[in-house]
């Protein structure tokens, strides 16, 4: 197909969105609130979660079976649930304190990219979120996901119809190009990016409205005031959800000096096997190339990654555990890694588990999140205050948490802004509310405020400014 075929195809979809779109423009909030739980039902409910769970296994050859299910049957119910009762349509919000009531009003079709380490549930949740607001939703997969991607949009497709509204308020690509990818970019009304660095810039270069998220590389400190027994415990569940699948997964432990030893060997317990210099050399020699992650050596069992790398170890080890001192490119390590790897470094205190967070992420990952083990409220805030982080994890497996679970006030989402330190327009976990336009309605204060005298508003900075 030519470049005016794909731009066609592409237009035509979007023409059905917005056909589609309108239908549903005057809906009640339940009529909306229907659609999304029918949306999530038809994908989630017993038998089909567990036949989407295979199926994305066999198809992207990415993640785990458990992995897998969880986020297609718990991860698609909790982000359902975390926005059923909130109100979208019409007045959302009244502040009787400025007179200012708000009214919440579809931005129209969304065009969302879906990544291949999350292609279970992302289209559900980006779905449910974008006709929230009653908006339409078309879908571009990763190719390694494509097939997975159409069994899901089908499922919902054919429940929006028989809830009586029109199956294009969500579409996919079913053949996904690049340029495909960039002509939905081009036309949709707003962009909704999840996938790499270089997919982000280019939605934020589309010349549409996007909304796009940072590279992760969580990096989590284990203080001397922790429980190591459920950090290690933590930490782990962390490391293997979905084989390290998620942006979120501890990619870098600290551990303070005092507890270094204990919480290592915790950690082995809880299934850590720690590779040796040479081990870990032949490791990053399959995993990256050229400076970059070898896509076919992220999201595998250690076993497997260990074997490419020509040395093997017991089938009863579930992640790596790679010492560390150093950062940036010489250190590949303390980058992001989409494995069951994790770094680990030895630190004096919060102080230096600060400064060590900030340059493994001024490396990769500012603005994306990190995590703390503590009893120490001092050590948490300190930690939060000086680190360029949209999110911190307090006690809490990082990788479920980020993107909020039912242990957590977090909005769910897989959608994380890191700010501008991540090259994003938001630090938010983006949901709904990022999907709409909000008209402001403002009338006159009952009592008009007026203007304090200079010596109050300006103070002493009159005196020193004379």
């Amino acid at each position: 197909m030519s470049n005016s075929g794909e731009a066609r195809e592409i237009s035509q979809m979007i023409a059905r969105a917005k056909a589609a779109q309108a239908q549903i423009k005057d809906y009640s909030q339940e009529q909306v609130d229907e659609l999304i739980k029918a949306m999530v039902w038809s994908c989630a409910q017993p038998g089909v979660a567990e036949s989407i769970a295979e199926h994305t296994l066999e198809e992207t050859q990415l993640g785990d079976y458990d992995g897998k299910f969880k986020k297609i049957s718990v991860k698609t119910r909790a982000a359902l649930m975390d926005i059923i009762d909130d109100k979208s349509v019409g007045v959302i919000e009244e502040d009787k304190q400025r007179n200012i009531i708000k009214i919440a009003k579809p931005v129209g079709v969304i065009g969302a990219l879906a990544p291949s380490t999350n292609p279970e549930a992302t289209p559900v949740i980006k779905g449910i979120n974008a006709v929230k607001g009653r908006n339409a939703i078309i879908v571009a997969p990763h190719p390694r996901a494509k097939l997975t991607n159409k069994l899901i949009i089908d499922k919902m497709r054919a429940a929006i119809t028989k809830m009586g509204a029109p199956a294009d308020l969500v579409q996919g690509i079913e053949v996904p190009t690049l340029e495909k990818t960039e002509e939905l970019m081009k036309q949709c009304d707003m962009v909704l990016a999840t996938g790499g660095p270089a997919m982000v810039r280019a939605a934020y270069s589309s010349g549409t409205p996007a909304l796009g998220v940072g590279a992760g590389n969580a990096v989590i400190t284990v203080d001397d005031t922790a429980d190591l027994d459920d950090a290690a415990e933590k930490i782990r569940i962390s490391k293997t959800l979905d084989l390290a699948a998620s942006c979120s997964a501890d990619n870098s432990v600290l551990a303070f000096e005092s507890i270094y030893e204990a919480l290592k060997d915790k950690l082995v317990a809880q299934g850590g096997y720690v590779v040796s210099q040479e081990q870990a050399d032949k490791i990053a020699a399959v995993l990256w190339k050229d400076g970059a992650l070898n896509p076919k050596a992220v999201v595998l069992r250690p076993q497997v990654i260990c074997d490419m790398a020509g040395f093997s170890i017991p089938d009863d080890r579930l992640f790596l555990i790679v010492p560390e001192k150093g950062t940036g490119p010489d250190n590949p390590f303390s980058g992001e890694k989409l494995s069951a790897i994790m770094a680990f470094y030895k630190v004096n205190d919060i102080d230096d588990a600060i400064a060590l967070t900030n340059e493994i992420q001024e490396y990769q990952g500012k603005g994306h999140s990190c995590g703390i083990y503590s009893t120490s409220d001092e050590n948490i805030l300190k930690l939060a205050e000086r680190t360029f982080t949209s999110r911190v994890m307090v006690n809490q497996p990082q990788a479920p948490s980020n993107s909020g679970n039912l242990w957590n006030g977090m909005r769910q989402t897989f959608s994380l802004g890191c700010g501008t330190w991540g090259g994003n327009s938001t630090n938010e976990n983006i949901n709904w509310r990022h999907l709409v336009n909000i008209t402001w309605v403002s009338k006159p204060l009952a009592n008009p405020k007026s203007l304090p005298p200079d010596e109050k508003l300006f103070g002493s900075v009159i005196d020193k400014l004379a």
